[in-house]
């Protein structure tokens, strides 16, 4: 089989290809980010402006949604497929030492068995009383990898990218025993079990594998998307593939009496972090949003010019967003919309936004900016937001339904991130009781 070219590689020759110039170089430094000016959630396109919840979810958030999509993500087709089934494939009543229930389950999104599918896997905490809540997120490298568990099946059938460094690995690389867990300390499944959570996580190259030619295959080719450079503007990409597919895992947990459907936190890291932004934009059954770094395209401002820039993702990552998106390359200021409208679109649940200090590419200022920008759509709901004006030191979280941590470190999900999100999800779809 002929080895796949990196995925750099591919984008600097469809940059050239297309006459594209090279991108502008990044700022890391506060004092050189330019001006910008951000759009006002709280004003219509045609001037009128929101004064209220019904106005907002009337006409302000369709607006939003049609801009990200046409601008941005690209056009997600309409909701579940008529022949979407699903089947529990695996059944451990006594997993992680007898203190969760795994399952796995088949999701086929069409009627063949050959055709698309997404295997999920579930922990839910055993000897509760009632059905738990859940969080659920997308994985890089397969369902193997979050946790050391044995009897999760492995990822096929293969892996494409190195599990250690993030990169491109050769074609074809076989998902090995030696995977499991490598991603344990990401998913702290232990310690959300043990909090009384369910969680669930599928492999996002199920929906849409993570490179150049990804849009030809799986999910995107079920909806006949055409490939990164020959499909519509507007068409999705791979971030808007990834999204539908957590709203499909949702579907299935409706459907399942052990957990809350009603109570379920879409979560994601990064790239994935991006996905699940738009996920729980555009479909207002999860309950709440964790944001992990999401950086550019995710919860960071755009206009900001800071970090990775739309130039610099587009060129990296061209199959991500609508080709649309393009446009703003190194034009920000042209931008109809920004991601403190994207968090908005969140309002009136509950929002967490989580940085890192040693994750400047993602802008932890920018993060902490879109997550305050949301606030006017929240108090149009009578909901607090981060309670404070000012970015919070590092390891400060802060906020009430919106919160927000810088912490320390690189770009990762830590113990101390999901112990912050575990304390703001226990007062938010638990409602606890602070101690």
């Amino acid at each position: 089989m002929t080895p796949r070219p990196c995925l750099i590689c591919v984008a600097a020759l469809l940059a050239v290809g297309t006459g594209r110039a090279a991108p502008a170089p990044a700022i890391t430094v506060e004092s050189q980010v330019p001006p910008y000016t951000l759009p006002d959630p709280l004003v219509c396109a045609d001037g009128t402006p929101v004064r209220d919840a019904a106005t907002w979810r009337a006409k302000r958030r369709p607006e939003l949604l049609e801009l990200f999509a046409e601008h941005e993500y690209g056009r997600t087709p309409a909701g579940r497929p008529a022949a979407m089934h699903w089947a529990v494939t695996s059944l451990d009543r006594a997993a992680l030492g007898g203190k969760a229930t795994r399952k796995e389950v088949t999701i086929w999104f069409t009627a063949k068995s050959d055709g698309p599918q997404m295997h999920l896997l579930i922990y839910q905490p055993n000897g509760l009383r009632a059905p738990p809540p859940v969080f659920l997120g997308l994985n890089f490298f397969g369902n193997h990898t979050v946790n050391a568990d044995p009897g999760i099946a492995l990822a096929q059938p293969f892996v494409f990218y190195d599990v250690e460094h993030y990169r491109p690995a050769p074609a074809d690389t076989p998902v090995t025993s030696e995977q499991r867990g490598v991603h344990a300390a990401k998913w702290q499944i232990e310690t959300v079990i043990a909090r009384g959570y369910a969680t669930a996580t599928a492999w996002c190259n199920d929906l849409c594998p993570d490179r150049g030619d990804s849009l030809l295959g799986a999910v995107p080719a079920l909806f006949a998307t055409g490939s990164s450079e020959d499909r519509k503007d507007d068409a999705w990409g791979a971030l808007g593939a990834w999204a539908w597919g957590l709203s499909r895992a949702l579907d299935y947990i409706e459907s399942d009496p052990e957990l809350d459907a009603k109570r379920v936190a879409v979560h994601g890291f990064s790239r994935l972090g991006k996905a699940a932004d738009w996920a729980a934009a555009q479909d207002e059954r999860f309950a709440m949003l964790v944001s992990f770094e999401s950086g550019q395209g995710g919860a960071a401002l755009s206009k900001r010019f800071y970090g990775e820039t739309v130039a610099i993702i587009n060129g990296k990552f061209f199959y991500w967003f609508a080709k649309n998106f393009r446009r703003y390359n190194d034009n920000e200021a042209a931008l109809p919309i920004d991601q403190h409208e994207l968090m908005a679109l969140i309002a009136p649940r509950p929002l967490y936004v989580s940085s890192a200090d040693g994750d400047q590419w993602s802008d932890p200022r920018g993060e902490f900016l879109g997550a305050k920008g949301a606030e006017p759509v929240y108090r149009l709901f009578g909901e607090a937001g981060l309670g404070v004006e000012e970015m919070p030191g590092l390891n400060t979280p802060v906020g009430d339904t919106i919160g927000y941590h810088d912490r320390t470190g690189k770009h990762d999900v830590t113990d101390y991130d999901w112990a912050c999100v575990l304390d703001f999800a226990g007062r938010q779809l638990k409602r606890e009781k602070k101690s």
